[in-house]
């Protein structure tokens, strides 16, 4: 259990970590070490390379369980560098707003109450995505009901204006925009799910001419404990539940929902192989990609959220790569593996990421 002291001394060594955070990268840029090899790659007794890479990232920029990192545009050009040196290619804003907060100044979502942002957002990211050869992704609006009440027919509602809009405002205007993430998370038969995928998906295609839609899902594993202080899940779905459930969702969205990334930290180590091979079955049925969401937090301690220790992703990507997934995103870089992370283990993790794959 870690006390208040404990934590404030750890807080101010992040801030030093951050503050130092520019001269590492002009340091690497100088070196060549964003784009070639480096010493110093430690001697692992594991194979190195053996799992899959993180090509794509959320950037989470409308917070809802971690904590804001208040940067500028500075500060994310120099993150996309840090992202772009060890081969990621799409970044993903994870909800374009939540609830009265907003990424952008959305005259729909203004009118409806809620606040006005100081910066644009997306289009910061959009053109940061195409100065750095990125694609970007969007997410769509998650106005909480959900969340309280289980009903996901504010999200179509309240989507059917957000989609339209941006389009209007950045999709007809960068060659960045490359695709749509529809933001409803789920894990399992939630009523009306199939409905509201698939109306946001249609949507999404139709307004920006067929561009990919993806959804990244939750597996109601021994990990899913949304709202406890348990550490396990006493009801986690078995694989062959798992497996059922998601055929049927599977069959009535593939036809508008390109790729599926499920979180990938809600079961355990050993369960990997099981739930990933099921998951790239269903994929492979119903023509979809399969993607993982390789999760650089850590779900196995008691503080929400720390960054994840290296053994454990090295695990999951590997798991990934056996059983023939398609792409890794992950969530996320900027607070859980940038070396310029308010948490010193992330550009820690950096490194030893950096380490393994010879980057």
């Amino acid at each position: 259990m870690t006390d208040r002291r404990t934590f404030l001394k750890k807080a101010a060594a992040a801030t030093a970590s951050a503050i130092a955070a520019p001269s590492i990268l002009k340091a690497a840029e100088g070196s060549g070490m964003a784009g070639g090899n480096i010493s110093g790659h430690g001697d692992l007794i594991v194979p190195k390379a053996q799992g899959l890479r993180i090509t794509g990232t959320f950037l989470d920029e409308i917070s809802h369980d971690i904590p804001h990192q208040n940067w500028g545009e500075k500060e994310w050009d120099a993150d996309f560098r840090y992202m772009k040196a060890i081969g990621i290619d799409t970044v993903i804003v994870i909800r374009s707003g939540y609830r009265k907060f907003i990424t952008y100044p959305s005259p729909y979502l203004l009118k409806k109450g809620c606040y006005m942002p100081s910066v644009d957002l997306i289009d910061m990211f959009l053109r940061l995505a195409q100065k750095h050869g990125m694609k970007f992704w969007f997410g769509l609006y998650d106005s909480g009901k959900y969340w309280d009440t289980g009903d996901l027919s504010q999200e179509i509602e309240d989507n059917k204006f957000v989609i339209d809009e941006v389009w209007k405002m950045y999709g007809e205007k960068y060659d960045s925009f490359g695709g749509w993430y529809i933001s409803g998370e789920i894990s399992r038969k939630t009523k009306g799910a199939i409905d509201a995928f698939h109306a946001m998906g249609k949507q999404c295609k139709e307004v920006s001419g067929g561009l990919p839609t993806f959804i990244s899902p939750w597996i109601d594993g021994k990990k899913a404990i949304m709202g406890t202080d348990k550490l396990t899940n006493d009801q986690a779905v078995s694989v062959a539940e798992h497996e059922r459930e998601w055929n049927e969702i599977f069959d009535g969205i593939h036809d508008v929902v390109d790729a599926c990334a499920f979180q990938d930290g809600h079961i355990d180590y050993d369960e990997l192989d099981a739930f990933f091979s099921v998951n790239k079955k269903l994929a492979d049925k119903y023509g979809m990609q399969c993607w993982t969401n390789a999760e650089t937090f850590d779900r196995d301690m008691p503080i929400k959220f720390l960054p994840i220790k290296f053994d454990k992703l090295r695990m999951k990507l590997e798991a990934a790569k056996r059983c023939g997934y398609d792409k890794a995103i992950t969530f996320e870089f900027s607070h859980f593996m940038s070396p310029q992370s308010a948490y010193l283990q992330a550009g820690h993790l950096y490194d030893r990421y950096r380490e393994y794959f010879g980057i």
